[in-house]
């Protein structure tokens, strides 16, 4: 892993630019999350600190600083979204998933979070599923998307 983010960080005149990039390969390497030890790994490799590497994954949705589940339900909560009924979208994925936003079941197959922004806000609600997004969705239609999960 290291090597490859060296790789990478070697195209951009400042191995900070490949924080992004790194992060992502990190994310991926530990199953879907970045632990402590990965942030470590990313920041010896780009020359930075671990501190840093956090506060950049810490910002960003995609990064996942805690273990999430096989599946990912996302819920765009942003001003679109939020005038289009994303809270009753996300309290019936509640419901229906048994976890509140930020949580994981128990049996690890699904996370369910709220999301600043998907960027397709010509669209509200929407909802990433596994990054497939659905757009439109409207509180009844949770039932059949958690339906659609299996597991």
């Amino acid at each position: 892993m290291i090597d490859e983010i060296r790789e990478i960080a070697a195209q951009y005149p400042d191995s900070r630019s490949a924080i992004m990039p790194a992060l992502r390969i990190a994310q991926e390497e530990h199953g879907g999350w970045l632990p402590p030890e990965a942030l470590e790994k990313v920041g010896e490799a780009l020359g930075l600190s671990s501190a840093y590497c956090q506060a950049v994954a810490s910002f960003y949705d995609m990064f996942h600083l805690a273990p999430i589940g096989r599946r990912l339900v996302e819920v765009c909560t942003n001003v679109c979204c939020g005038l289009r009924g994303a809270q009753g979208v996300l309290e019936a994925f509640e419901r229906e998933l048994g976890v509140a936003p930020g949580e994981t079941r128990d049996d690890r197959e699904v996370t369910l979070r709220a999301v600043e922004c998907l960027g397709a806000c010509a669209w509200p609600t929407v909802v990433a599923v596994d990054h497939r997004y659905r757009l439109n969705v409207a509180a009844e239609d949770v039932v059949g998307i958690v339906e659609g999960l299996g597991g």
